[in-house]
Parts: structure tokens; C-alpha cells; sequence
């Protein structure tokens, strides 16, 4: 079963990001845009998904990504994903944002945590320069944060050791 990988975007960076993660898996991976879903129950299809999503609406309570994501977000715990598993990539400026960086990821993971989706590829929040972030729950980023602004020279082996994260916490998933 292939994973899907879900992007939306205003700028084209989180769209980037999600073709070249499908590159680093291969053949298994599928790139949606999140805005060309019909109906929030299309995430019910099958298959493992990957969720990148940037955040836009800093200092927001809610609908944080400013993307298509904002018109899904609130439906998605209503969706019966139990025993799939899920991954989110959050993009933010960590320099002009460095409060609210990749707040947006936050909300994913607790829509689809709600959903009863099992969420990998958790990151430690070593070796990144903000603040604050809503996206570090419990003590670790609650998926893959990127700086495509400020540090886009990291971008690459990033994705590179998250792939292999999730090879090893989700050997089903590609």
C-alpha cells in the first residue's frame, strides 16, 4: 500500500519538500495537494500518510497553517483511523517566527492523534533555534520541523534521518 504524502501550500516550499520526501521513499509514495480533497473523509482512504503542513497564522489559536489544511483540521478527529499511522512535517520561519515555529504541526497531530491515528517520527528539538513552539509536546517536536527560510541548508539531511526514523518506528508504512 503506497503512503500518502499531503501538502498544502501558499508559497510552493511545502510542496517542495513533500516531492522530495516522496523521492527519498520511492515508488511507495503518492504526493496529494490537501486543497484538491473533495471531502476531509477522503483522508479515510487507504494507506499510511504523511502530512506536511506550514505555519502561516502565528500567534493563532487555531486554523494555524493559513492552507488548505484549515478547512480539514477541525473534521479529522471524527475520521476512524485506528491502527494507521501517521507523520507530519511542519515547515516555519524560525528566525522572523521564532515564537510560533511550526505552531500549525500542533494541530495536525492533535486532529489526528483524536482521530486514533498512531503518530511517528517524533523529533528532538536539539539542534534547532527558536523560542517557542505549540509543535513540541513533551519534550519533542511531534514531527519533522523545517526551516526552509532560515535554514534550508538543513532541509536535506533532515529528511534524510527522518526517512530512516520512520523505516525503523514504521516498517509498514513504505
Amino acid at each position: 500500500m503506497p503512503v500518502r504524502i499531503l501538502f498544502a501550500t501558499t508559497t510552493g516550499k511545502t510542496e517542495d519538500v513533500a516531492t522530495r520526501l516522496a523521492e527519498l521513499i520511492g515508488s511507495t509514495a503518492n504526493v496529494e495537494d490537501v486543497g484538491d480533497l473533495d471531502a476531509t473523509e477522503q483522508l479515510e482512504e487507504p494507506g499510511d500518510l504523511i502530512c506536511c503542513v506550514p505555519t502561516w497564522n502565528t500567534g493563532a489559536d487555531s486554523m494555524r497553517s493559513g492552507t488548505a489544511w484549515d478547512s480539514h483540521v477541525e473534521a479529522i478527529p471524527d475520521l476512524q483511523l485506528t491502527g494507521r499511522s501517521v507523520a507530519i512535517v511542519g515547515l516555519g520561519d524560525s528566525s522572523s517566527y521564532s515564537d510560533y515555529f511550526c505552531d500549525a504541526m500542533e494541530e495536525l497531530y492533535t486532529a489526528f492523534i483524536q482521530a486514533g491515528a498512531s503518530l511517528v517520527g517524533k523529533v528532538s528539538p536539539d539542534g534547532y533555534n527558536f523560542s517557542e513552539s505549540k509543535s513540541v509536546v513533551d519534550g519533542m517536536f511531534c514531527g519533522l520541523a523545517l526551516d526552509e527560510d532560515s535554514e534550508p541548508d538543513l532541509t536535506d539531511d533532515r529528511l534524510v534521518q527522518w526517512v530512516k526514523q520512520l523505516r525503523k518506528e514504521a516498517p509498514g508504512m513504505f
